[in-house]
């Protein structure tokens, strides 16, 4: 017996589609990633802005294995444990991410909201002040679209912003400082690079 099978040329477009969606998934899930961790960190700071920050901790941590010296999964995590109080354990993050990365001026912002939140002003003005020498960038904060999407109406201070605040401050004799606002403070958000 004889049989031949017959392809039905009705099913090629939707072959081809189907093989053109899975080739994209593969290249957007391992081809985009620049450096290995890339896509976990994305995820992982998903999760960090959703408050969900074990989650977060799982993939930063994902990420490391994949590339142990990954500067935005290191500085995510790090904001990660200052968003769960966790601040000697983001204090190392932030300072291995110097050390490895001295030009990152987010490092310093973040590290410098730190020493900040922990009464360390001179610390945090150093590094308020590295950052904005670093990158002027960080001088905008948050632009009109990220206060949108997270419905604030005012604009958060920016580094600069706190930087002079506590100069002026720091300049003031002891008794006369007033270095913490609480309502303003919180109001400081993190800085992380999206690449």
């Amino acid at each position: 017996m004889d049989r031949k099978i017959k392809f039905d040329t009705k099913a090629v477009p939707y072959i081809v589609g189907l093989l053109v969606i899975v080739g994209f998934i593969f290249y957007w899930r391992g081809g985009v990633e620049k450096n290995p961790g890339d896509y976990n960190v994305r995820k992982g700071n998903y999760r960090l802005e959703d408050g969900q920050y074990e989650e977060a901790i799982k993939e930063f941590t994902e990420a490391l294995g994949k590339n142990p010296e990954h500067p935005m999964a290191r500085l995510s995590l790090a904001v990660t444990y200052i968003q769960m109080g966790r601040e000697n354990e983001a204090l190392q993050e932030f300072n291995f991410v110097i050390e490895k990365n001295p030009a990152l001026a987010a490092a310093y912002a973040n590290r410098g909201i730190l020493y900040d939140r922990t009464g360390e002003y001179r610390l945090a003005l150093a590094d308020y002040r590295k950052a904005l020498e670093l990158d002027e960038e960080i001088l905008k904060g948050p632009g009109w679209l990220w206060r949108f999407m997270r419905n604030i109406d005012e604009k958060p201070p920016t580094i600069k912003d706190r930087a002079d605040y506590l100069e002026a401050e720091l300049a003031k004799p002891e008794g006369e400082r007033l270095l913490r606002v609480p309502e303003k403070d919180e109001k400081q958000r993190m800085y992380k690079i999206d690449d």
